[in-house]
């Protein structure tokens, strides 16, 4: 095992629990480790303080596993930690049909992410840790749940930090059906686990769609970013006179129309415009369209501190262009996925978009990621999803 001592004062984080140690902590890691590796963290004074994941390679040198000493970092650790995630996500001793049954650090598996789609999961290893046990998480999961397959989508970006190259596949069982049928409450949905964003589906916005479906009755709605019709389905459902579906992807929008028939409604009530969003509201605005709700779900603009400037002028953007297409009383139903902008900021740039729109807007709601989406105290950061529901005079 490694041993990992840390610079003199720099303990303080780990002491509140937070589960990273960054490089610049480190004052020396003692030992031949290879990434993924499982090292003692020790404070200046030798004190014990954490086991974690090494990984030579990444900026968050050591990822937190356990704050107990008496802990054997194995397979029986990780199937005992997938029991207690499952446990968590348990209703009446089932599990939904789909829900995200491993949420990385709020789960005590920093870097794992294990989404359920009917009878197959789909996991995402994006650290060198979960890379370094992933065969024996897979067994975990194999047994604790005993899926008919499991599918590996760990294409995201984040791995190349690591040091990891991104890899797709099948992992254990049999391969998932080219669509997946999930039901979400009342909602039927397609997956495409192998081609569609991240694990396939936003899960983290069921509880967004099911709120967005209480002001849509009679409205007419347009939904940017719409990938697959997740708040368009449910804005139908619920009575929406018309939706526009917004997206630059034409087979999400091709999806979201076989979603919107699989729930029995009427295609003739839905418009796909396949464009980009900028520049579709922008000629909206220019002819004078206007709509009753406009829903804007866009993907992270800030992948890093360097981006949050241009990512806050693009929020920015998109929000002061919804505010002039809404008519008065309409409905901004706003979000941002970047885990940088915090939700103070992100209020702080919906309120001058308004502003700068010659509008008074009110925050109706305030929305978060679903709740099998936990965020763990410790973690702050965990918290990524933030959005608002405003009256738009």
């Amino acid at each position: 095992m490694l041993h990992a001592r840390l610079k003199h004062g720099k303990e303080r984080s780990l002491l509140r629990r937070h589960p990273w140690i960054f490089s610049g902590a480190l004052e020396a890691v003692d030992g031949h480790g290879k990434s993924g590796d499982t090292a003692a963290i020790y404070d200046s004074s030798g004190g014990f303080l954490a086991l974690a994941a090494f990984s030579p390679h990444s900026q968050i040198r050591l990822r937190v596993w356990s704050f107990d000493p008496s802990d054997r970092i194995d397979a029986v650790f990780f199937q005992n930690r997938i029991q207690k995630a499952v446990a968590r996500r348990m209703k009446n001793g089932t599990l939904p049909c789909a829900c995200r049954l491993i949420n990385a650090e709020a789960d005590l598996l920093s870097g794992l992410i294990v989404d359920k789609y009917g009878d197959y999961l789909v996991a995402q290893f994006l650290s060198a840790g979960v890379e370094r046990w992933k065969s024996g998480i897979v067994k975990g999961l194999e047994a604790v749940l005993r899926p008919e397959g499991i599918y590996e989508r760990s294409d995201a970006e984040v791995r190349l930090k690591e040091g990891l190259s991104l890899q797709t596949g099948l992992l254990a069982g049999e391969e998932p059906p080219e669509f997946i049928e999930i039901q979400e409450g009342g909602y039927r949905f397609l997956v495409d686990v192998r081609r569609g964003h991240k694990t396939g589906f936003y899960l983290d916005q069921a509880e967004n769609r099911k709120i967005v479906a209480e002001y849509a009755q009679n409205r007419q709605i347009l939904n940017c970013f719409s990938y697959t019709g997740g708040f368009s389905v449910a804005a139908l459902k619920a009575g929406a006179e018309r939706v526009v579906n917004l997206d630059t992807s034409g087979d999400a929008l091709e999806l979201a129309s076989r979603n919107i028939q699989l729930n029995g409604l009427d295609l003739n009530r839905c418009e796909n415009l396949q464009e980009d969003v900028f520049s579709c509201l922008r000629t909206f605005r220019d002819r004078g369209i206007s709509f009753d709700m406009i829903i804007l779900d866009p993907p992270k603009f800030a992948e890093n501190q360097h981006q949050l400037e241009k990512a806050a002028r693009g929020y920015k953007d998109i929000n002061l262009l919804a505010c002039k297409l809404l008519r008065p009383g309409g409905l901004l139903v706003t979000f941002s996925c970047s885990g940088l902008v915090s939700t103070e900021l992100f209020q702080k740039i919906v309120a001058d978009a308004a502003l700068d729109a010659h509008r008074q807007a009110r925050i109706q709601r305030r929305l978060f990621q679903s709740c099998d989406h936990a965020v763990l105290l410790s973690f702050p950061e965990g918290q990524y999803l933030k959005g608002l529901v405003c009256e738009v005079e």
